[in-house]
């Protein structure tokens, strides 16, 4: 395999150090307590990227006051990312938080019309008039509600989606060998994705229902830190895993599609439309690879998973809701179809993103870009 060139990026040590862990991690409080009291007033967030930025890289500080960082070797140094070690793994997981977290975050108020528009078709009639509407009744604070715990859900199942894709990826090939493992590669794909989304989902279900009941009910709580405490006492602690078997029924076919669909895209360009081996492409072509792979798996992923999505935010929309009530209520078409232009399109930009910033990271350290290369399985010595 030929991996990147040489380079040697700089990420917090929090992330890789366990030293780190024990002086520098203590800070982190402060900041999820400043992120969740933001969330809980009635204001929208006012952080920049640059700003949310600096706030983490201060909570990385050691106790002598300097940030912790390390220095993350790419594969072709000594000290390398050892391919398919505990350090790559990591890495992965810390890609797919990044990719999930702020891309979910982003596209908050579309996901919060959406979750609208299927729980209150009468009320939310169109795309165009259901921002309208809720600016008109919320404030522009309507349109951001819930970001806090889209942002610390999916990056809870991101990280372990991707970290758990890549891990079960090579366990399913090892455990294939290397001759059946290239003969059913898209069945190890979608073996894999589905192992590492059902672990996923354990940790986003809890937030998604907090969010859900946010974005639904504005008189409900703020946030998350009223939120959750406010479901709870509601409806149980099980009243936060009461959509999981839904969010199952949502995520997993979504991401067998997402990551199948996704290598599959990327093996085709590279076998089809592009004359040279991969090795030869530039990394930011191979990124622009990355995002147009990313976008249409974006796309059939929106599909085949939206009448879960509709479950999904039927039940969370309050404790008596049923599947059966569902079901019933909205009917079998209007569960297919019922708010579907508008999750193409999120889904379509979000899937796209996705693959675009993790595949950056695993650059941005070191690492070389996902798909498009039928690797040998092999196991690590």
């Amino acid at each position: 395999m030929i991996f990147a060139e040489k380079r040697t990026p700089t990420v917090p040590a929090f992330l890789y150090s366990i030293e780190a862990r024990r002086t520098g991690i203590s800070a982190l409080p402060s900041l999820f307590q400043t992120l969740t009291t933001e969330a809980s007033s009635n204001v929208a967030p006012a952080y920049t990227s640059s700003s949310l930025f600096k706030q983490v890289a201060s909570a990385a500080k050691t106790s002598t006051g300097v940030a912790s960082s390390v220095m993350v070797p790419s594969p072709s140094e000594p000290g390398k990312i050892v391919m398919f070690s505990g350090e790559y793994y990591r890495a992965c997981a810390v890609g797919g938080m990044m990719c999930c977290g702020l891309t979910h975050m982003g596209v908050t108020p579309i996901d919060v019309v959406k979750c609208n528009m299927q729980i209150a078709p009468e009320k939310y009639k169109s795309i165009s008039s259901g921002f309208s509407l809720l600016v008109k009744e919320q404030g522009a604070v309507g349109l951001v509600r819930g970001w806090v715990p889209t942002l610390m859900g999916y990056s809870v199942q991101g990280a372990c989606k991707y970290g758990f894709y890549e891990y079960f990826k090579k366990t399913y090939s090892d455990m294939a060998g290397a001759e059946d493992a290239k003969r059913f590669k898209t069945l190890i794909y979608l073996g894999a994705s589905a192992s590492a989304e059902v672990i996923a989902d354990v940790g986003l279900c809890p937030f998604e229902a907090v969010k859900v009941r946010v974005q639904t009910n504005p008189g409900f709580a703020k946030g998350i830190m009223d939120g959750m405490p406010k479901l709870i006492a509601s409806d149980g602690v099980g009243g936060l895993f009461k959509g999981l078997v839904p969010l199952w029924c949502r995520q997993i076919p979504y991401t067998m599609m997402k990551f199948a669909t996704f290598e599959s895209t990327v093996e085709a360009i590279y076998k089809y439309a592009v004359p040279v081996p991969k090795s030869e492409v530039s990394s930011g072509t191979q990124l622009g690879i990355s995002f147009t792979a990313g976008y249409i798996a974006g796309v059939a992923c929106a599909v085949i998973s939206h009448p879960a999505d509709n479950l999904v935010s039927f039940l969370n929309k309050s404790k008596e809701a049923t599947v059966s009530g569902a079901v019933k209520q909205m009917g079998v078409k209007a569960l297919f179809t019922r708010g579907l232009p508008l999750r193409i399109i999120m889904i379509g930009t979000l899937t796209g993103a996705q693959w675009g910033i993790y595949d950056s990271f695993k650059v941005f350290v070191g690492l070389p870009t996902t798909g498009g290369v039928v690797e040998e399985p092999r196991k690590l010595a």
